[in-house]
């Protein structure tokens, strides 16, 4: 029995064999990833600041029936960072790229949160691409901003201005590295040179518009009490995209496929058996 930590959680699965880990060069970057199993190809996608550790849950689910990758996406896990300041747009053209050398014409994809978003990318921009969708607490939209967020820009602005006029006695790099250390999202704190750069793109980019363009059947799984994607934007996604369902699992939070495995392992073996 292994057991597969994220953060706060702990999910045991059996495993048969070692998983190989495998190294392959993507337009000039070393991408890490792992292949599961046998039969019609599906690719696994992790959230920001994750890695392949924490969907090997997701693999294990399909792989007695399916051939699952699954990528440390740039700058993740193993993967190499990528080598200026790029849009999920490019990182999903990095996962075509990837699946293009491979061999394959076509495949399901699987995304929890950054993963969902580059879901949402491959199903609107390269649909002859796409069999099957499954998004997992997604990212993709702008949060609704009211007047709270409002005030906390605010305020924030107004400490980045007093660490850059009053530290003085602090060299610029470090006075600012201790500001954002100290008021930084955790995900911008846990982050840095490049991928710092790359957070500030991403967060910013909405893609409500594409997903009309999906035509992938789409399952799209999220947990009630998720606050980092709260699950307005789930709605919102199953409005949008035409040949969609939602499934709310109740008490979960943004790592919903593991508050709840027992129930979201249901959920996707029924979606894929039905082919």
């Amino acid at each position: 029995m292994v057991f597969y930590t994220c953060y706060n959680y702990v999910v045991l699965e059996r495993i048969d064999k070692e998983v190989v880990i495998m190294l392959k060069n993507v337009k000039g970057l070393d991408i890490n990833y792992i292949v599961e199993g046998e039969g019609e190809p599906v690719i696994v996608l992790h959230g920001w600041g994750a890695n392949i550790n924490t969907v090997l849950p997701i693999v294990n689910i399909l792989k007695d029936r399916y051939k699952v990758y699954a990528l440390d996406l740039p700058g993740f896990g193993e993967s190499e960072e990528p080598k200026e300041p790029i849009s999920s747009f490019e990182y999903a053209k990095i996962v075509k790229d990837f699946i293009v050398d491979e061999g394959i014409e076509k495949a399901s994809f699987i995304g929890h949160s950054f993963g969902g978003k580059l879901s949402i990318i491959m199903g609107s921009k390269y649909p002859d691409m796409v069999n099957k969708i499954v998004l997992i607490d997604s990212a993709g939209l702008i949060p609704k901003r009211g007047i709270d967020y409002y005030v906390k820009v605010y305020s924030f602005k107004s400490l980045r201005f007093i660490y850059k006029n009053f530290f003085f006695w602090l060299k610029d790099d470090k006075r600012m590295e201790r500001f954002y250390k100290k008021f930084g999202s955790t995900d911008y704190r846990d982050s840095s040179g490049v991928m710092r750069k790359i957070l500030v793109i991403v967060v910013n980019e909405n893609l409500k518009d594409l997903l009309k363009d999906i035509k992938a059947p789409t399952l799209i799984i999220w947990g009630d009490e998720d606050t980092d994607t709260p699950l307005y934007m789930a709605k919102t996604m199953e409005k949008e995209i035409k040949d969609s369902g939602l499934v709310v699992l109740e008490g979960a939070g943004h790592y919903s496929y593991l508050d709840d495995y027992y129930t979201f392992r249901a959920v996707i073996n029924a979606f894929f058996n039905g082919r």
